[in-house]
């Protein structure tokens, strides 16, 4: 009888042991969560219609939105009303992301690297 007990509480324990308490720890750390720094509008295939386009502006906080075309790099551009009352660019990628100021991939990154402070090169 002793050795009935014994081994259920042998037993009782390893299973107890191998259980994996929760954590806070993420279930799968190769995954990198690190926000990204949002780098302007992506070129790429955009499937949205101009109709979809408007309302992602319009869903984020921008009025009066006109002029929406779809440049060659796949991004709805146009200009609308944003919250402090002034018309700006904006533009909506294959992500469906809305960035002011409309700049293209190639410029938003340009601006990513540049030193604080810098301005802008003219175009040519």
């Amino acid at each position: 009888m002793k050795r009935a007990t014994l081994a259920a509480a042998l037993i009782g324990a390893a299973i107890l042991t191998g259980c994996k308490q929760p954590s806070d720890e993420p279930e799968n750390p190769a995954v990198d969560t690190t926000p990204m720094t949002d780098m302007g509008p992506a070129a790429g295939a955009n499937s949205f219609t101009e109709a979809q386009a408007r309302s992602a502006i319009e869903g984020a906080g921008y009025t009066n939105v006109q002029g929406l075309t779809k440049d060659d790099q796949g991004l709805w551009r146009g200009t609308a009303t944003g919250t402090n009352g002034r018309s700006e660019q904006v533009s909506v990628d294959y992500r469906g992301s809305v960035t002011a100021g409309a700049t293209s991939p190639a410029e938003a990154e340009a601006a990513a690297e540049a030193p604080a402070g810098a301005t802008p090169a003219a175009k040519q």
